[in-house]
């Protein structure tokens, strides 16, 4: 049965983390893999995740399933983070959701319920994106094609040609847009911009899908959503993907919310159905350890303080690596222009080099990114950053 199967190629930063962990050179950076890391290169526990842990730990009493959607007490919590508390949405009980095994799993959730109400519907997503979308999307039955977003040539958003291939899409049809933090490039969308895409939307009567992968990662958790927001009350009906894993740490945990707007409250109960029923036909219910700590930390006024002080503090320590990259780069003498890295949000941006010097990072001085130059911000620290800057100084000289 198996036999005629061939061997598929690595997925690229995976592959790419295996080879650095075989470097037994002691300055290698890993710059691929999507993790935030302190300053000693860790990914911690947060406080807040321990003591909500602790809790549970001498407060759970079952291990029973909780049902496909998971807990309510989860998924109010996650609409609320999500949307504001008091959102015209959640006012008008438009919204129904379902916890889900990470943002990957909302995302395949909402694919293949976005299928069934119209059977390979086209979803637009950004050029670039997330390598994983095409996939997740894909193969779940939705055809994929794609719009303008950030030009490399200039490390800046392609805006007024996106809106014009954005004109194209129909009734019927979705576009995927990132919330914040844009994954791989860095690049945002203004609050201007984001108007203007809403009332694309509201005009043309496309479906907004919005991943919500980094809330928080960006300026803060509610400015982070206001585009999401807007899109929200200005449209009928929206799908939202949210993770848990940067925000809170949990990655390995897999926890991530399926939400959709509807246009009314019976409309939200009928595709309720229809999105659990996708559920029970893929993973049957979801793993409730990580979410029963962010529905507790969301619900506790003390954890929920400590967290989002915690996530301050990872915020502010990547936005202050972008500046300090900026600067050391710059005193290195690299050659080329590099404050567009300054003014991007989140944890990625593209370093804006060719696939053969990063290939020569790689082999010369151990240094690892994905060949499109992609560089994961919290990879970086006081330790190696001089370090790093030197060697694409060298690089873009040689």
């Amino acid at each position: 049965m198996f036999d005629h199967l061939s061997s598929l190629p690595a997925d690229p930063i995976l592959g790419l983390l295996a080879t650095y962990r075989a470097d037994e050179n002691p300055r290698k950076i890993d710059l691929g893999v999507g993790v935030y890391k302190d300053e000693a290169g860790h990914t911690p526990v947060l406080q807040a995740v321990k003591e909500a842990e602790t809790r549970l730990l001498r407060s759970e009493e079952t291990k029973a399933y909780v049902g496909p959607a998971g807990t309510a007490g989860f998924n109010t919590a996650m609409q609320e983070l999500v949307l504001g508390a008091g959102h015209p949405a959640l006012v008008g009980n438009r919204v129904r959701s379902a916890q889900t095994p990470g943002g990957c799993g909302a995302l395949r959730v909402l694919a293949e319920f976005a299928n069934r109400a119209k059977e390979h519907a086209t979803i637009w997503v950004s050029d670039p994106t997330w390598a994983n979308h095409v996939p997740l999307l894909g193969n779940a039955g939705l055809q994929i094609k794609s719009y303008p977003y950030y030009d490399r040539a200039t490390s800046s958003l392609k805006f007024d040609a996106m809106v014009e291939t954005l004109k194209q899409v129909g009734e019927g049809e979705l576009v995927l847009f990132h919330a914040c933090c844009h994954n791989p490039c860095g690049a945002d969308l203004s609050r201007e911009q984001w108007q203007v895409l809403a009332e694309m939307a509201q005009k043309q009567g496309f479906t907004p899908f919005i991943d919500m992968a980094y809330q928080g990662f960006g300026d803060s958790l509610d400015a982070d959503a206001y585009g999401l927001r807007l899109m929200a009350e200005s449209v009928p009906e929206m799908l939202v993907a949210a993770s848990c894993s940067k925000n809170f740490g949990l990655y390995r945990e897999r926890v991530g919310m399926a939400m959709a707007i509807y246009r009314d409250a019976d409309s939200a109960d009928r595709g309720q159905s229809q999105m659990l029923n996708v559920v029970r036909g893929n993973y049957s219910m979801p793993p409730n350890h990580g979410g029963a700590i962010v529905e507790a930390i969301l619900t506790d006024a003390g954890l929920r303080a400590n967290w989002e002080a915690e996530l301050t503090e990872m915020r502010e320590r990547i936005n202050s690596l972008r500046s300090g990259l900026v600067e050391s780069l710059e005193k290195a003498g690299a050659v080329g222009d590099f404050h567009f890295i300054q003014q991007q949000k989140g944890m990625f941006s593209f370093l804006g080099i060719t696939p053969e010097q990063v290939q020569k990072l790689q082999q010369d001085y151990s240094i690892y990114m994905v060949d499109s130059s992609r560089i994961s911000i919290a990879g970086l620290s006081r330790n190696n950053m001089d370090y790093f800057c030197a060697s694409v100084a060298e690089v873009l000289e040689s």
